[in-house]
């Protein structure tokens, strides 16, 4: 089905991040974590460069969980029974949500980290 206009497809869009946020434990979790970066991220003054960094892994992020979640409703839909097949796919989704998670993580240390460490032990300093 096609959508009916630009507007609606963008309507659409926003209904299914809401729908992830008001159903998905880890959705909101990833929030979260989004929302202590930005704060670190301008209590550090990061350059234009590493908010683009940090921006391009955490809607990585956000789309993994989107897809993961999209992924499992189309599962339970044709499969509401178990099967070893359905497991498999959401066991793999939730695989990549995980692989990507950890690498904005890696990615998010290696950013942030240096200025933390390097106001800590300005902070930490004793005259």
């Amino acid at each position: 089905m096609k959508s009916p206009s630009l507007l609606a497809s963008f309507r659409f869009a926003f209904q299914g991040i809401v729908y992830a946020f008001r159903t998905q434990r880890n959705f909101k979790v990833h929030c979260g974590v989004t929302l202590a970066v930005v704060i670190v991220g301008l209590a550090i003054g990061l350059s234009p460069g590493q908010w683009a960094i940090l921006a391009v892994v955490t809607g990585l992020v956000f789309q993994a969980e989107l897809m993961n979640t999209a992924l499992e409703a189309v599962v339970d839909h044709v499969s509401p029974e178990f099967h070893a097949l359905a497991k498999v796919a959401k066991d793999c989704a939730a695989g990549a949500v995980f692989l990507t998670a950890l690498c904005a993580v890696v990615v998010g240390i290696l950013v942030l980290g240096p200025p933390l460490i390097g106001m800590l032990s300005a902070v930490l300093r004793v005259p």
